[in-house]
């Protein structure tokens, strides 16, 4: 008896070995093809959602060794943020899952609001001096209102990548919308993602134009089409429409279309190839 247990015991450390082994090797592997730095990735959902339609794209870019944890910001109706969990020294690539309480909320200054507590709230636990976003829906809007907010700001970190993930820049046309946010019937993009109306929300945010920190942030527009140019949500044109805004003083811009059913407005932050896309663009040496 003594013998069978000694045995397992021995297979128990050899699998404990392998495993280890292959871990180390991992970690090996990922830093030949990922940048290691301390600079995190702010991730901002959707309206009506949470954390959870974040954790897809943060799983799979753990997976792949592009980084090494996440925590979660909680942002409560008044704004104030509490911090779960906690990043080691030296993480690599850390990730940071933010959750608005009040996520249904049309005052888009307010998750402009949100979002520079979030900043401030990691500046007191952590040194950076950069940061990255990614917007899933609404979530862009809290990025723009942020960077409205604080694009002068140089006591806050410089934005260096912000990947946008169906954004509705130039409005929805939803019918129980405030007439601000809604889209105009009609609407159309010049070549340079110029709208030929602006509701009065894409009117504010045209001072982006002016104030965007110049040639500073690299921008990934991620465009979901299922056929009809939308989204099943969000029409393509609205999406679109953060070039004008942004793209003549963004140090890049570029933009990427998704087809077929996984770019459905709502299946784009589980779509295997769009979290292909966001890790290479990030993180990618």
């Amino acid at each position: 008896m003594k013998k069978k247990i000694g045995f397992g015991l021995v297979i128990v450390a050899l699998i404990m070995a392998v495993y280890l082994t292959y871990q180390s090797w991992q970690r090996q592997q990922a830093l030949k093809h990922f940048t290691h730095s301390n600079v995190p990735t702010l991730f901002f959902h959707g309206g009506g959602s949470s954390y959870h339609a974040e954790e897809h794209m943060v799983g799979a870019a753990k997976k792949a060794g592009a980084s090494a944890g996440s925590i979660i910001a909680f942002v409560d109706k008044n704004g104030q943020v509490t911090l779960r969990g906690h990043f080691k020294n030296n993480s690599q690539n850390p990730i940071v899952m933010v959750n608005f309480e009040n996520s249904t909320n049309f005052n888009f200054a307010d998750r402009g609001r949100y979002a520079t507590n979030v900043v401030k709230a990691l500046r007191k636990e952590y040194k950076f001096s950069k940061v990255n976003m990614v917007g899933h829906s609404a979530g862009n809007i809290a990025i723009v209102y942020y960077m409205l907010q604080n694009g002068g700001n140089q006591d806050m970190p410089q934005l260096q990548k912000y990947v946008a993930i169906a954004g509705h820049f130039a409005g929805l046309n939803f019918k129980e919308i405030p007439d601000a946010i809604k889209q105009p019937a009609g609407l159309t993009l010049d070549s340079q993602g110029k709208p030929n109306k602006m509701n009065a929300t894409y009117q504010e945010m045209t001072q982006l134009r002016k104030t965007y920190p110049a040639h500073q942030t690299q921008v990934l527009n991620i465009i979901g089409d299922i056929g009809g140019h939308t989204d099943g949500t969000v029409p393509n044109v609205s999406s679109l429409s953060l070039k004008y805004l942004i793209a003549n003083r963004a140090k890049s811009y570029e933009e990427k279309t998704f087809k077929g059913r996984g770019a459905k407005h709502s299946a784009l932050h589980n779509n295997a190839k769009v979290d292909k896309t966001l890790i290479a663009y990030l993180w990618s040496k």
